[in-house]
């Protein structure tokens, strides 16, 4: 479905979570990160929702996101995962990529590639030939864990050179996604379905600009997220995400 509207630099280090019960996990790097934008009340969404799914069941080295944007909700069904801020950052990658409308579903790869959501190979062969990411910084995890919202600290690395006269400035996502919901629909375009999602974002916090320089930025997210916590380097609003780090719980 459609809908219209107006419309890094090298990066290094690691990242670790340690939990309140004084475990720690080293994080991984996923080959890409594969954001989908869909929503229960679009009956175009529930196979793209299905395909991601499958993806993030068969390949470990893919982060799946599965952003549910708000603009649907009018059509007879309320999407208890939608966010507005998920469908304004859609649609800073529509402003960005010149389009002159938002839909869903959508998949965009890296904050750049954007391919069909039902287009299983595709997605997986795009992923593959992707700028791959870079590792970047620290977190640590003071208390909550995968059943209570985590906080904690970033800590950035100096990245060795300076990004403040870069012409876009690093921007910073700190992102916590639930691992798997199934839900039925009772009413509106897919009434009497039972829908399935992969990595349901359920927190998204700004962390701000980023110059390249070593940093410390404490966090709170307000909700427990089971699926994991992932922070992004992107290019801007709506640019090309090009660093991440992921701990799933």
């Amino acid at each position: 479905m459609k809908h219209s509207c107006p419309l890094l630099f090298a990066l290094t280090g690691a990242i670790m979570l340690v939990s309140s019960l004084a475990t720690a996990a080293q994080s991984t790097t996923p080959r890409a990160v594969v954001e989908l934008y869909t929503s229960q009340g679009c009956n175009s969404c529930p196979p793209a929702d299905r395909v991601l799914y499958e993806l993030n069941q068969e390949d470990s080295d893919l982060l799946v996101l599965s952003y549910h944007v708000d603009y649907w909700n009018y059509l007879g069904w309320v999407d208890p995962f939608s966010d507005a801020r998920y469908s304004d950052r859609q649609r800073d990658y529509a402003s960005r990529m010149r389009e002159r409308y938002v839909y869903t579903p959508q998949v965009i790869i890296n904050g750049d590639a954007v391919v069909r959501a039902t287009a299983k190979q595709n997605i997986e062969s795009t992923s593959k030939s992707v700028t791959p990411l870079r590792n970047i910084s620290e977190i640590t995890i003071t208390s909550g864990n995968a059943t209570s919202p985590a906080s904690g600290t970033v800590t950035l690395q100096d990245a060795g050179t300076s990004n403040t006269t870069a012409q876009v400035a690093s921007r910073l996502w700190l992102i916590g996604f639930d691992r798997e919901h199934q839900r039925d629909v009772l009413s509106g375009e897919n009434a009497g379905k039972r829908l399935v999602h992969a990595n349901v974002v359920r927190e998204m916090t700004d962390l701000g600009t980023w110059d390249g320089k070593a940093r410390d930025i404490p966090f709170a997210m307000n909700s427990a997220c089971d699926g994991g916590i992932i922070l992004m380097v992107q290019d801007g609003r709506g640019g090309p995400i090009t660093a991440a780090s992921v701990v799933r719980f």
